[in-house]
């Protein structure tokens, strides 16, 4: 068990170095964001990298116990509800605007892992809202406002 373990991190380990080379160079023709294009999958790659070394190097098998959780079907249900989710977030991204397609996606999500209705709305909200205002006011990465694009014109936060 070790050696596939082993052997899956070393593969995974040689994509990950394949994707960063590939990535390193590239730049694009105009800057929407103060670190550009290539800094965020180069840290995900980077990350990824330690993970495996780590997976590659350790002393011993990851041993699954009977504790721990079955991969039943109301399991594998909510891991589809959640992709088809995040599919819906990133197609309703742009039209419909960060905050309202965080909130869209968000509220179901929290009711998928048993969360309240009113708990659910008010902290998804607020969440949603503040990042947008950390990342696009904050931290200079553009988000959209889509349906919300007015509210933008009227609220100016320096």
């Amino acid at each position: 068990m070790l050696t596939i373990q082993r052997i899956f991190a070393a593969v995974l380990l040689l994509v990950c170095i394949g994707l960063a080379l590939m990535a390193w160079p590239y730049q694009a023709a105009f800057s929407y964001e103060p670190v550009g294009p290539r800094a965020f999958p180069l840290l995900i790659l980077g990350l990824m990298g330690l993970a495996l070394l780590y997976m590659l190097f350790r002393p011993t098998p990851v041993v699954h116990s009977d504790d721990d959780p079955q991969l039943d079907r109301e399991t594998l249900q909510k891991i589809g509800i959640c992709v088809v989710l995040l599919l819906v977030f990133a197609g309703t991204f742009e039209p419909l605007g960060f905050i309202v397609a965080s909130i869209l996606i968000g509220v179901p999500m929290a009711r998928l892992y048993g969360g309240r209705w009113v708990p659910s709305v008010v902290i998804i909200s607020l969440m949603a809202i503040g990042l947008y205002l950390l990342f696009d006011k904050l931290m200079d990465v553009p988000l959209p406002l889509g349906l919300l694009d007015v509210l933008g014109e009227l609220i100016w936060i320096p």
